[in-house]
């Protein structure tokens, strides 16, 4: 085995040209969502993809949400041995409930695990993950609202 490597990075996303509008909105600090326009349907959906999982329709495009959203539900994690996680530990996974409705994962910064409660109000914040270009990405993450 040759010399010293990278070590493989687990927290960064594969980022192809149809989430590139994505990663590129979050770099200037803001969240995408994808909304479906077909008739009767309206749904906004979150992980981005290319079709309406509410009504299957293809008629989607990409919304920008504001920004707001609710603690929905959330874990303190002590221990994760995968490259950069150790280094972060310990740290809020959570689930949030954005404004136009979707779910996301994401994690919660600014805030003792003691304060968190189901249905607090928070707000987006993004995180630069070692740089600003598309191999590593800027990442929405969230917090209290009233920080």
């Amino acid at each position: 085995m040759g010399g010293a490597s990278a070590q493989q990075r687990f927290d960064l996303p594969d980022i192809d040209a149809f989430t590139a509008p994505y990663w590129q909105a979050a770099a200037e600090g803001r969240l995408l969502v994808r909304r479906c326009h077909a008739a009767g349907c309206g749904a906004a959906h979150h992980y981005p993809r290319e079709f309406c999982p509410y009504c299957w329709s293809e008629d989607v495009g990409w919304e920008e949400a504001d920004g707001r959203a609710t603690l929905y539900t959330w874990s303190v994690v002590h221990r994760n041995d995968l490259p950069p996680f150790g280094a972060r530990v310990p740290y809020v996974a959570a689930v949030v409930e954005l404004a136009e409705g979707p779910r996301m994962m994401t994690e919660i910064i600014d805030c003792p695990s003691e304060e968190l409660r189901v249905g607090m109000e928070l707000r987006v914040a993004f995180r630069a993950e070692g740089g600003r270009s598309a191999q590593e990405p800027v990442v929405p993450v969230f917090r209290p609202a009233m920080r």
